[in-house]
Formats: structure tokens, C-alpha cells, sequence
């Protein structure tokens, strides 16, 4: 595969925009001080981002059954998605999901099952080919990634004259979908990504200029769970031609964002989701910083606001 003509184009994020009104909402952009908006995905129906790229997936595949692999967010997105096509749906999780995403998705009516960190996307296959069921992955799919794009699309349309968009990094597909959007609306709006410190491969990889995996149980050690994957092929193909630059985070910045986010926004956030906050705080800028989901497990947030 040529991944540089395989680029989610904005025809792509039109289409898919089509696609999934009734089942994403189209999120506000909030104003946050005097140079800086929220786009809040945290407010959607299953908490999260991730439900424009599943539900795109769904809608434009129109498979007998599915199957994914996730930590918590895009599985449960799939599951209410296929949920409402009537769809069955397995969902692989690993062992260090929180309790709070994986009860989430069973309430939606998925088969879960749950394995290692780095047996995931290999049981996932196996599922797959047992069953017959489409593999819809998190990331690493060109409707995945269009229907992420849509929040680019909808940010651009609100606010022509953005500056500067943060984007959380973790496999990539919102930051590759994102970037299309933005970039072909507005060339000149700068597309940050922001990684933990602790997970920071795609930062490294940008540099490098070619694609570095860490192993798990390095990048597992940081908090913000949603982003511990590394992007694919595709995504970082995305990501060379459309992001401008990451920067990364520390853990305890990431927590401070988390806390500020509910005291002063009255927003729910997840460390991954906040960690676009903690850079657009720090970094500055007249920009669009992007909370890609709110499913925090309850006593990480009592902690943070103790």
C-alpha cells in the first residue's frame, strides 16, 4: 500500500460528517480564559471522541458483526454504535483498563474479553477469524480516521481564524483526522499533538523521522490510560504530512490540567483527555485545544480534586 495516496482527504471528513449526525453531537466550543476554547468530545453520548470514528466505520462498512480492540474508549463508541444497528460487537480490552470503562461497554450488550497489553490487537485478529466479524481497529482504518476528522471540520467552520489546535496523540486517528480537516480548510492554523512524557514515541518518532514503538510496560506507566498506544503506519504517514509539531506533558501536568478543567470549566476530563489542556496552558496561543474524552475512573478524579 502507497500510504502517502492513501491520505483521509476532506472529502473523506465531509462524508463522514454525513454519516454520523444523529449518533455524535456536534460539541461547542467553549471559551476558556482570554486566548484559549474547549472542544469538549467529553460530552458525547459515550463520553468520548471515539464515537465519530466507530460510528462512521459502522455506517459506511455495513458488517454482519465486529470486533475491536481498545482500552475502554473506542470499544464502548463501536459497541453503542453497533448497538444501534443491531450489530453484535466483541470488544478485546486489556488487563489495565479501568473498571469504570470496561463495565461501560458491557452495559451496552458487548462480549468483552480481556487479555495482556500486548496481546490485544493479536486477539482481536484471532476473534476475527474465528467468528467472521469485521475488524473495526481504533485507529489504523481510513474511516476510523475520517470520521475523527470531523471535530477539524467543525472547529475550522466555528473558528476561521484558529491559530493553533492541540490535539492528545496516542495510536493517532484523531490527530490524522484532525490535521486532514484543519489543514485543508485553513493551511496556516497550526496542528499541535501533545503526549505524556512517559509516552512519548510519536514525539520521538517525528524527530526520527521514522516510526518507533516503545515497549508497554514502558509506555503503561503513565496515567493518561487512552493514550498508551503507539500510532500505525497510516496514522503516522498522517501525521508527517499534517501535524506541525508535539510536545509532551508531564504526569503532574496532566493532573493539575484535570483539576483545573473541573473547578474552573466544570468539565469532566481523563488524563488523556486533558492533556491538550495542559499544553494549551502552558504553551499559549490563540487556539482550540481538543478534551477527547471525559471517562475517568472515579477515585483518580477524587484524587485530583483533593
Amino acid at each position: 500500500m502507497n500510504l502517502a495516496t492513501n491520505l483521509v482527504t476532506l472529502s473523506d471528513v465531509e462524508a463522514a460528517a454525513a454519516r454520523i449526525e444523529g449518533l455524535a453531537v456536534r460539541t461547542p466550543l467553549l471559551a476558556f480564559g482570554d486566548n484559549l476554547w474547549l472542544k469538549p468530545e467529553n460530552l458525547q453520548p459515550i463520553g468520548a471522541f471515539k464515537i465519530r470514528g466507530a460510528a462512521n466505520a459502522v455506517s459506511s462498512m455495513s458488517p454482519s458483526a465486529v470486533v475491536t480492540h481498545s482500552s475502554g474508549n473506542h470499544g464502548r463508541a463501536l459497541a453503542f454504535a453497533a448497538s444501534r444497528l443491531g450489530i453484535p460487537v466483541t470488544v478485546v480490552m486489556p488487563s489495565t483498563s479501568p473498571k469504570v470503562k470496561i463495565d461501560a461497554i458491557r452495559v451496552l450488550g458487548a462480549t468483552i474479553e480481556i487479555v495482556e497489553p500486548a496481546d490485544r490487537l493479536t486477539a482481536a485478529l484471532r476473534v476475527a477469524s474465528e467468528t467472521g466479524a469485521t475488524l473495526i481497529p481504533p485507529f489504523d482504518h481510513p474511516a476510523v480516521i475520517a470520521g475523527q476528522g470531523t471535530i477539524g471540520l467543525e472547529i475550522v467552520v466555528e473558528m476561521p481564524s484558529v491559530e493553533v489546535v492541540y490535539v492528545p496523540i496516542g495510536g493517532g486517528g484523531l490527530i490524522s483526522g484532525v490535521g486532514a480537516a484543519v489543514k485543508a480548510l485553513s493551511p496556516s492554523t497550526r496542528v499541535i499533538g501533545v503526549e505524556p512524557l512517559l509516552a512519548a514515541e510519536t514525539a520521538e518518532s517525528l524527530r526520527a523521522g521514522r516510526l518507533i514503538t516503545w515497549p508497554t510496560e514502558r509506555t503503561y506507566q503513565t496515567v493518561a490510560d487512552g493514550v498508551r498506544t503507539a500510532p500505525s503506519e497510516l496514522t503516522f504517514a498522517h501525521i508527517q504530512k499534517f501535524v506541525d509539531d508535539i510536545v509532551t506533558v508531564t504526569e503532574e501536568e496532566i493532573l493539575a490540567a484535570m483539576r483545573t478543567l473541573a473547578l474552573e470549566a466544570r468539565l469532566v476530563a481523563e488524563p488523556s483527555g486533558a492533556l491538550s489542556v495542559a499544553a494549551a496552558l502552558r504553551e499559549g496561543g490563540r487556539g482550540v485545544a481538543i478534551i477527547s474524552g471525559g471517562n475517568v475512573d472515579p477515585s483518580l478524579l477524587q484524587s485530583c480534586l483533593a
